[in-house]
């Protein structure tokens, strides 16, 4: 699966370069198998850090590789994909704070996809 499309790419390195902004999360990864979940804001001009809101575990803001990421292997040869459905809808603020309550990136949009907000 291709991680990024140009579309979704162009918009996280137009966040990017306004650092230090509440931006919306413009795409959503997952383990299919499991534990992991990440929303990225931006993408630094390098093209592969990352900057958003990981969850293996317990929520936490922060910067990753996209090309780590696309390396990962999992059981019957897939890797982690994107949520082909996501809609951010609020800032990575709102994202933090509801899954750091709730638990996990999941249990959040849960709610907020129930309009439990």
């Amino acid at each position: 699966m291709i991680l990024l499309t140009p579309s979704q790419r162009a918009r996280l390195l137009a966040n990017g370069r306004v650092p230090d902004a509440d931006h919306i999360p413009v795409v959503k990864f997952f383990n299919p198998f499991g534990q992991g979940t990440w929303l990225a804001t931006e993408l630094d001009e390098d093209g592969d850090i990352l900057f958003g809101l990981a969850d293996l575990g317990y929520p936490e803001l922060g910067s990753w590789s996209l090309s780590e990421m696309a390396a990962i292997r999992l059981p019957f040869g897939m890797g982690i994909e994107r949520d082909l459905h996501f809609e951010g809808r609020f800032p990575i603020s709102v994202w933090a704070e509801a899954a750091r309550a709730e638990g996990s990136i999941r249990a959040a949009e849960q709610r907020a996809n129930h309009g439990e907000r």
